[in-house]
Formats: C-alpha cells, sequence, structure tokens
C-alpha cells in the first residue's frame, strides 16, 4: 500500500453499514484530499454498499480490507497490508449493541458484547499505540455513546461494555498524552442506522423465558415506546456523526470527550450535579415509569432547555 503523498492514513473498523461506511466515505471524498482511508469489515462480501457510496474515491483515497476485532489473528493479517505498519489515525467503529431484561441474556451473549466493544478496541489499540508512540504523533478515535456516561435501563450490558471502556481511555489518555498521541472520545446518543431499528424490530417481537411477566411488561410496553419516541425526538444521522468525527480529527487541539448531541447535555449534567447518584436515577425512574405518556413532552421541553451554553460543551455537526 503506498502513500508518499503526505496524506494520513485513517484506519477505520466496521465499515460494513451505518456510521463506519459514513466515516469511511466522508474522510475519502475529502475535497483536499488529507487522507488514505483503510476501510474495514469483518466479511468482505458486504462491501457492495461503501463501494457504491465511495464512488470514484474507491481504489484511489480508499481501500478494503478484511478485519474481525475479536479475532489476534485477523488483526496482525490487516496490519501486515499497512505500510510500514504506519497507521496516523484510528478510528475503532466496530460495534454490537445488547438490549433487554438481563435475566433473559446468558453470560455467553454479554462476554460477545465485551469481546467486540471493550476487548475489540482494546486489540486495536495495542496494534497501533507503539509506532505512534515511537514516533510521538498520532491520533486514537473511540465510538462511545451516552451510554458510556449515564446507564440507561435495560441496556445494562451495552452499558458495561462502554463504561468500561471509557474508564480505560480515560485511563490511557494520560500516559499517551505524554507521547503526544491524542485520544478521542466520540459520544453519540441515538443515531438512524438500520442496526438500530433492527434490533427495535426484534427485541419487541422476541419471547424472555426466565423473565417475570412484570419486567417484560415494562419492557415491552413501557421502555420500548418510550425508547423509540426518544429515538424520534432526538436520533442524529450516521452522516451527522462522520462530520463531528471529521471536526475531532482536525481540530489542533481535539478534546478528550465529544458529546455529539446537545440534547444529551442536560441528561448528562444531572451526574455530576449530584454525586451520591439519587438525582440521576430517581429522574429516569420518574421519566419511565411515572411520566411515561408525557414523554414526547419531555423530548420538547429538553430541545427548548438546550441553549447555546450547552452546545458550546458538545462536537456539533454543523
Amino acid at each position: 500500500m503506498a502513500n508518499d503523498s503526505g496524506q494520513k492514513v485513517v484506519l477505520i473498523t466496521g465499515c460494513s453499514s451505518g456510521i463506519g461506511l459514513r466515516i469511511a466515505v466522508t474522510l475519502a471524498r475529502d475535497e483536499k484530499k488529507r487522507y488514505h482511508v483503510i476501510a474495514t469489515m469483518r466479511d468482505l462480501k458486504k462491501k457492495d454498499k461503501l463501494v457504491e457510496a465511495a464512488g470514484d474515491s474507491y481504489g484511489k483515497t480508499l481501500m478494503l480490507l478484511p478485519l474481525d476485532v475479536c479475532s489476534d489473528e485477523s488483526v496482525k493479517q490487516c496490519f501486515g497490508h499497512v505500510k510500514d505498519r504506519h497507521i496516523d489515525i484510528l478510528i475503532n467503529n466496530a460495534g454490537v449493541g445488547l438490549m433487554g431484561p438481563v435475566e433473559s441474556i446468558s453470560i455467553e451473549e454479554m462476554k460477545q458484547v465485551f469481546e467486540t466493544n471493550f476487548f475489540g478496541v482494546v486489540r486495536m489499540m495495542k496494534e497501533v499505540m507503539p509506532d505512534m508512540k515511537k514516533r510521538r504523533s498520532g491520533h486514537i478515535v473511540v465510538m462511545s455513546s451516552v451510554m458510556g456516561l449515564q446507564g440507561v435501563v435495560f441496556n445494562d450490558v451495552y452499558t458495561a461494555s462502554k463504561f468500561a471502556m471509557e474508564g480505560f481511555c480515560e485511563s490511557m489518555a494520560v500516559q499517551l498524552m505524554k507521547f503526544n498521541v491524542r485520544l478521542s472520545m466520540i459520544e453519540p446518543g441515538p443515531v438512524h442506522t438500520e442496526f438500530e431499528t433492527k434490533m427495535m424490530e426484534n427485541v419487541a417481537k422476541m419471547e424472555y423465558p426466565g423473565v417475570d411477566p412484570d419486567t417484560v411488561r415494562y419492557f415491552k410496553d413501557v421502555y420500548l415506546p418510550s425508547a423509540i419516541d426518544v429515538f424520534e425526538a432526538m436520533g442524529q444521522t450516521p452522516e451527522d456523526i462522520a462530520k463531528c468525527i471529521k471536526k475531532v480529527i482536525e481540530s489542533s487541539s481535539p478534546r478528550f470527550r465529544n458529546l455529539t448531541n446537545s440534547l444529551y447535555t442536560p441528561i448528562v449534567a444531572l451526574k455530576y450535579a449530584d454525586e451520591t447518584g439519587g438525582l440521576s436515577v430517581n429522574t429516569f425512574y420518574n421519566l419511565l415509569f411515572n411520566f411515561g405518556p408525557l414523554m414526547h413532552i419531555t423530548m420538547s421541553i429538553l430541545k427548548c432547555l438546550t441553549c447555546s451554553c450547552l452546545r458550546r460543551r458538545t462536537i456539533s455537526p454543523d
């Protein structure tokens, strides 16, 4: 893989659809051609959407490689195809979701979520860090979530995987700073992707053996309608997230944490306003169980509450 034009080499995981696809295409089609994008995915049979979206940048500023972040062997093979193993920017986007009553989820399924969302990112970081530290240069971007900052009911395992990632990166950022390597967390709220839509549809139809009827009812009849409401009122597009990431990697002093959606700032602020945790736990409880029917109105109020001072704390796509 040649890259002698002074372009920055960007490796992105999970590019077959959604946010990963959009980031790859946005950077590959950069007007100034500043990036050489290595878009990766587990199964290259799923490359068609990406190739189509990339248009004439495919084969020029964008190349494809197979990569499974859950496999040491796959990661080693992928980096073997990278010239001098040199990566300027690593964007860890590959991730999986999991939603539902925890009693119905096997420990094996939980481990799979951590294998991708946590250990997959750690595996990639370990691969690029030695060279970045040696060069005293590089930028690692991690796709986290608002759920890495604030727990969300019935998303317990996914939330835990993102909390683990936040803690790991918060610790790593200090060491990496000493080597002039930047680390940035991207923290979207809901994003309109096929992945999210399919997951919502599937969990609504599923049976939950071993879970008491009340919990199943709270999940299907109380939580899911509220989640869909939040999704519709506050959801961003993969394009929005791609624009935010482009801003972060082009910033002369990128922030460590980057909330992409200003509507979430007040929700995250609740947690820091009360160190006992009571305020955020009780607020979420009331929103879900006492004010369920008013959820849509709450969304509208949140939109109004989000003044410009809150927006300053986020990385806006515009």
